[in-house]
């Protein structure tokens, strides 16, 4: 009889494995993990622990010397300046890239988008003059502003991930602009964010159909799942290209143990990787219209998907809103 591995080594065996945190500890004990993704609400969580005082201060006292030199009020560089300090917390405990995104309030705008994420990638080099910035990954909201920046700035050199995508539009879209990933939120933000909300079901066929896509036109841009809301989603998606899991599931699935001979009663929805011509999505191409586009999102589910991307842009608001508070309070103005 073999031993008993864990639903999280099992994982790992199938697909690539990044931490949804900023916890430190959690890096430490339940990895080796590939990346460190985070956005808004989990920088916004993170900083309410009493640790960060410092940090949260000195990040103020950078932000003040910098100012001069970056064209945004103070308030939102020392919150990306915090942001940035956390990520480098990690960036010894994962392989690959640690994640920043960039603030939802220029959602629908390419040009301050664009302007944001070269900050944070600048920034890197202030608060670490040693880090290694093809190590950043910036992530941006999926909507067409905010992939038309990401179309920019691959092409400069900065790797960036499409995220809040609940749309085989979007996906497409991302792809075509080089984007590197792609997170397609399984379940939608509110879920995560609103005790006892359960929402629509959980969008299982558009990780399928985005990697299957991905795959058929050669497209190199990764699908990684987010959102998600317990261990059997998670195992469900193995043999997607990269997961990202939150502390909570992680300590779930190591703790839960499995005879790796009995892995085939654990089915995936990537198990079926041969597919007949007719279910492989025909070639999307939106690069350059707008229009066509902005119809694709409307008409995917009579716009329930398009809502939950508002949602979810509407939700990192709010918490960047309370992040600027908190800078505030502690003289940030």
């Amino acid at each position: 009889m073999t031993s008993p591995t864990s639903l999280l080594a099992l994982l790992r065996s199938r697909t690539t494995v990044d931490c949804d945190t900023l916890d430190v500890e959690v890096a430490t004990s339940l990895g080796p993990f590939q990346d460190c993704t985070s956005n808004q609400a989990i920088v916004f969580n993170e900083l309410q622990e009493s640790q960060h005082e410092v940090l949260l201060r000195d990040s103020i006292d950078l932000a003040r010397k910098l100012a001069a030199d970056f064209e945004v009020s103070l308030t939102e560089l020392a919150i990306e300046i915090a942001m940035i300090k956390l990520a480098l917390r990690m960036a010894p405990h994962v392989k690959g890239f640690v994640h920043v995104q960039t603030n939802p309030s220029s959602s629908y705008s390419t040009s301050k988008t664009l302007e944001n994420a070269r900050r944070i990638h600048d920034l890197f080099k202030h608060v670490d003059p040693h880090f290694d910035t093809s190590r950043v990954c910036v992530k941006v909201p999926s909507t067409w502003e905010g992939l038309q920046a990401c179309r920019t700035l691959q092409a400069t050199g900065i790797t960036t991930l499409a995220t809040t995508l609940f749309t085989l539009a979007q996906a497409a879209l991302a792809g075509e602009v080089g984007c590197h990933y792609i997170a397609p939120y399984l379940n939608e933000l509110r879920v995560q964010t609103e005790k006892g909300y359960k929402g629509d079901a959980p969008l299982f066929e558009l990780c399928v159909s985005a990697q299957r896509y991905y795959k058929h036109q050669q497209i190199t841009t990764k699908v990684l799942p987010a959102s998600l809301t317990s261990i059997n989603e998670i195992m469900l998606l193995a043999g997607v290209d990269h997961i990202t899991i939150a502390p909570k599931l992680l300590r779930e699935l190591a703790s839960a143990e499995v005879d790796p001979s009995n892995a085939s009663n654990l089915p995936s929805l990537f198990d079926e990787v041969k597919l007949a011509e007719e279910q492989i999505p025909a070639k999307l191409s939106f690069a350059d219209n707008e229009e066509a586009f902005r119809m694709a999102m409307t008409r995917d589910a009579n716009g329930a998907n398009e809502g939950k991307l508002i949602q979810a842009i509407n939700i990192f608001c709010d918490v960047q809103l309370k992040m600027e508070a908190m800078m505030r309070e502690r003289g940030a103005v």
